[in-house]
């Protein structure tokens, strides 16, 4: 089945076929580095690493371009407020980007590009733009003429007077049209800048995507991502420079955007003040938890935050984990078959699995689908471990494909962490001696002691189930 991709420029599922046989190219753009990423920014984030796992799991080479915006009007004004260099600001928050995106196991770019090492770059486009009449010059500021652009407004689906009417632009009585957007800033007193044919000054925020992108992957690459906020103007302003540039060569085949997350249906924002840092919603929840709640509903779909689904997510994911430490635990005491291996139904419901977990993804990447397709295969494997008779090359083959799934989404299902271990050991110790406890009253017919055991352990989220092999337990 083919990968059949959501395209925001033509609003409708295509058919991905990529530039090159084999090779997929994705820029997806990047935090602006004055502060940790929030729980909005973790979605795009979260999502476009998963995209990246899958094309890999599907055989494609992926290069992954994922930028950061190093100088910017917010990196200034949050400088100028701590009383420090701008410059060392972006540094410091690109730092700290690593460490949060370690916590979600996001895999770091091929290529992480930052605006201030790309100045060259960008002044090159601006001049090209400027001899074909697609900018202008005002007294040091560079804009980008909309109108001589006719492509402009195709990605957003709205015309240019729909546009001049409905959107805040920035105040300028020097644009020729209010739309006009900066490609390059003169400098102010105190801001970083650069020398360019137009005097001192600094890119503006849209350019240096077109820069970095064009730059590693070239002309007509595969995807370009980033969230439903940079539609426009981002993105629409990407499109118009940079095929203008091209001479109308197209710039990204294929646009994804995913949807925002939302607090009490309000997008969250560091401009409404309704966000979240990664930063403190990981003391709370760890990254893992955090991941399979922004996966566990399809990238498109709105997403909205409380703390009861992340306590949802952390029984999701340990059923799962719970599933898989049961068959490690039984396949470490069955012996392997002298028989000829046998295709009994685990192994079905193993292939099962994988063709559904695919379907799935394939379909734009439904990974709240793909979910689906773990817990029946998790389900399956549990009513197995109940049989007597257990075939290991069948609890490999389920085993291994649970896995496996699971980590094209970013989980290690088998995975123990330092402090994590510990702590699950000392529950194994416990749900020992209360399985001991709990069977020593049963064999002295104290039901009431029995069930109680089993009923308050259940209100907490752990299951027990007497099996002929003996009781075992799980956390639901």
């Amino acid at each position: 089945m083919a990968i059949k991709i959501y395209n925001t420029l033509t609003r409708r599922k295509e058919e991905f076929v990529p530039r090159e046989q084999g090779r997929v190219a994705i820029y997806a753009c990047g935090p602006t580095t004055y502060n940790y990423f929030h729980l909005g920014n973790a979605r795009m984030l979260v999502v476009f690493d998963m995209v990246r796992r899958y094309l890999k799991y599907k055989g494609y080479a992926v290069t992954f371009v994922q930028n950061f915006t190093d100088v910017d009007d917010k990196i200034i004004n949050r400088a100028n407020e701590e009383g420090c260099d701008p410059l060392a600001l972006a540094r410091k928050y690109i730092d700290e980007y690593f460490k949060d995106a370690k916590a979600l196991n996001i895999l770091p770019a091929d290529v992480h590009p930052k605006a201030t090492e790309h100045i060259p770059e960008m002044i090159e486009i601006i001049k090209k733009l400027e001899e074909k009449g697609l900018a202008y010059n005002e007294d040091g500021d560079v804009y980008f003429a909309v109108e001589k652009f006719p492509g402009y407004g195709k990605l957003s689906g709205r015309s240019l007077e729909d546009m001049q009417a409905g959107a805040r632009v920035e105040i300028d009585e020097r644009k020729r049209n209010p739309m006009d957007f900066a490609l390059w800033k003169k400098a102010k007193p105190g801001e970083p800048y650069w020398d360019s044919p137009w005097g001192k000054g600094r890119p503006g925020w849209h350019i240096e995507c077109s820069a970095m992108s064009l730059k590693y992957l070239g002309p007509g690459f595969d995807i370009h991502g980033g969230g439903g906020d940079l539609v426009f103007p981002h993105h629409e302003n990407e499109i118009a420079q940079s095929e203008g540039y091209l001479d109308g060569q197209q710039f990204a085949r294929y646009w994804m955007h995913n949807a925002f997350i939302t607090v009490n249906q309000e997008k969250m924002s560091k401009s409404l003040g309704n966000f979240f840092l990664v930063r403190d919603v990981v003391q709370k929840f760890p990254g893992e938890v955090i991941r399979f709640y922004l996966l566990g509903t399809h990238y498109r779909s709105p997403l909205d935050f409380d703390d009861e689904k992340l306590v949802m997510a952390s029984r999701g994911l340990e059923r799962l984990k719970n599933s898989v430490r049961l068959a490690q635990e039984a396949l470490g005491k069955v012996l392997p078959e002298e028989e000829p291996q046998v295709e009994d139904e685990l192994v079905q419901a193993a292939r099962k699995a994988r063709q559904e977990f695919e379907e799935a993804m394939d379909d734009d990447f439904n990974s709240a689908q793909a979910y689906a397709a773990l817990f029946e295969l998790a389900k399956e494997l549990n009513t197995y471990l109940t049989k007597e008779v257990k075939q290991a090359y069948s609890l490999t083959e389920a085993l291994n494909t649970l896995t496996e799934l699971a980590a094209v989404l970013g989980f290690d299902l088998a995975e123990e962490k330092q402090g994590a271990q510990a702590d699950s050991g000392k529950l194994n110790e416990v749900m020992e001696l209360l399985l001991e406890v709990r069977q020593n009253a049963r064999q002295k017919k104290d039901w009431a002691t029995a069930d109680l055991i089993r009923d308050r352990l259940k209100n907490i989220g752990i299951v027990i189930e007497d099996t002929p092999e003996g009781a075992r337990w799980y956390i639901k």
